[in-house]
């Protein structure tokens, strides 16, 4: 599916692509794909002139659940003294968080082809193997803890959404009170592996200059919007990239 994608980039940007075949879930759990992608990553970073290309300009890129494996690898590699600096990362259309469910993108986009807003959550629970069951409840916000909602709130809400993007049949959510069981069984959605949107300000900082590309018909839109304030609240150089009329997959 991505050798051409590939072999586009590559031409088009006088760029060495390299493509990760990393491990898939449901055979390999979670967070083997993570740890392939960031092995791989390490590995080309220490080899980099072997292959031609400048260490000190290596660029991480993913779309969708790949631009989630881009943010994490790029989180864990923030800090690293022994290893080259990434350049920067592109993220397109990523999947960054997994505490609200009912932003404006997730309610105006719930039926569009291909990722509509059920699909997004099943997809999610098989890779952390977690019984599909739940989704309703976690929909209605019932897997974030109070404690956990008081400190993500201050980067996931649809405050900071800007207005342009509302209009569209958005209403703000009734809150359900959350079950202490679900929170339980839901504590790996936390992991910033896996909504790297959750990560500490302390690994925000080390990030590398990044590219974001949002759709206006994506229900992963907000996602991408949230990180691009958290980044530029940090003092990161965001170049972002909205495509109005955009879906996801429009890659």
């Amino acid at each position: 599916a991505y050798e051409r994608k590939c072999r586009y980039f590559c031409t088009k940007t006088n760029s060495v692509v390299v493509s990760v075949g990393y491990r898939l879930a449901p055979e390999h759990p979670f967070p083997a794909q993570f740890e392939d992608c960031l092995t791989a990553a390490i590995h080309f970073l220490r080899t980099a002139q072997d292959h031609g290309v400048d260490p000190s300009r290596v660029v991480l890129c993913g779309d969708s659940s790949g631009g989630t494996l881009t943010a994490a690898v790029a989180q864990a590699l923030g800090n690293r003294r022994d290893l080259p600096k990434l350049r920067a990362q592109i993220l397109i259309y990523p999947f960054l968080q997994c505490v609200d469910f009912n932003l404006p993108s997730y309610q105006q986009n719930k039926g569009v082809p291909i990722l509509l807003k059920e699909r997004t959550l099943v997809l999610g629970l098989k890779y952390v193997n977690l019984d599909l069951g739940i989704i309703e409840e976690i929909f209605k916000g019932r897997h974030v803890s109070e404690e956990r909602r008081l400190k993500y709130q201050k980067w996931v809400s649809p405050d900071y959404i800007p207005h342009e993007f509302k209009p569209r049949g958005y209403k703000p959510s009734p809150t359900f009170l959350p079950s202490k069981e679900l929170c339980e069984i839901c504590e790996p959605l936390f992991d910033p592996i896996f909504s790297p949107l959750l990560a500490e300000d302390s690994v925000i900082a080390q990030l590398p200059e990044t590219f974001i590309l949002t759709c206006g018909l994506d229900v992963l839109r907000d996602d991408g919007l949230l990180y691009k304030k958290r980044l530029e609240d940090h003092g990161i150089k965001v170049t972002w990239c909205h495509l109005q009329e955009g879906f996801h997959g429009t890659v």
